[in-house]
């Protein structure tokens, strides 16, 4: 099978002026791969695999369609490229120097964090993924779902060494999306840790018994969880 071909950045904008055009030009000349999308989702869906970073460069327009926006939220997280947070603004003229070493630094981040293990966070609360995913980013390669059909779709086209799962969500339950993954074949061995908000006997037995790796009450401090996931990992050697 060919290896996925990969672009360093997607420069995403209404029209391929000729300002994008020089940018893209200029990234080459630099050894960064880059190429051009029309803002709209169809286009984007269909360039999107293997990019690394994406640039959206604002022409004549002040502000991006709200639906474009959650589209290319969506796509970041089925794309493997969830854990990515705005890395820079710049404003026009475009000081290119600014922009290619900022890139460049991003792309190194990148790099470095292929390195590190990836884990998947699974949790119908934004709230509460967005705060597991700042305590656990510096450390680990994190990716975040917001229900269980979410998680099945990122994992079709990406590793994760450990999911971390909710017990509670609506429409696809945690016990559910376990039975999934242990279904099939290219799933079956992920570690799963469930998360769960119920610390009593009946709730924790019920866990227990999907026979997940382990489990965690919500309730959790910073510094447990860092050492959980530690002693779980050096339990289980690369």
């Amino acid at each position: 099978m060919a290896a996925e071909k990969q672009t360093d950045i997607m420069v995403i904008g209404v029209k391929e002026s000729f300002l994008i055009r020089v940018l893209i030009n200029k990234l080459g000349e630099c050894g960064i791969s880059a190429l051009f999308s029309p803002a709209a989702i169809d286009e984007i869906d269909r360039r999107i695999e293997g990019v690394k970073m994406l640039t959206y460069y604002f022409d004549n327009e002040t502000s991006i369609n709200p639906a474009l926006l959650t589209f290319i939220a969506d796509r970041l997280a089925e794309t493997g490229i969830g854990s990515a947070r705005v890395f820079g603004r710049f404003a026009r003229p475009l000081d290119t120097d600014d922009f290619i070493a900022t890139a460049r630094k991003r792309l190194t981040d990148i790099r470095d964090m292929g390195e590190r293990r990836s884990i998947l966070i699974v949790d119908d609360d934004a709230t509460y993924i967005g705060v597991i995913r700042g305590w656990l980013r510096e450390e680990y390669k994190v990716s975040m779902a917001n229900s269980g059909l979410q998680a099945i779709r990122w994992l079709a086209k990406n590793h994760a060494d450990l999911i971390l799962l909710d017990y509670e969500m609506p429409v696809t339950s945690g016990p559910q999306v376990l039975e999934m993954l242990r279904s099939e074949p290219e799933t079956k061995n992920i570690p799963v840790i469930f998360l769960t908000g119920k610390g009593d006997k009946q709730s924790v037995m019920q866990v227990v018994s999907l026979k997940p790796e382990g489990y965690l009450l919500k309730t959790i401090k910073e510094h447990e969880l860092k050492k959980e996931l530690e002693e779980f990992f050096a339990a289980r050697p690369r």
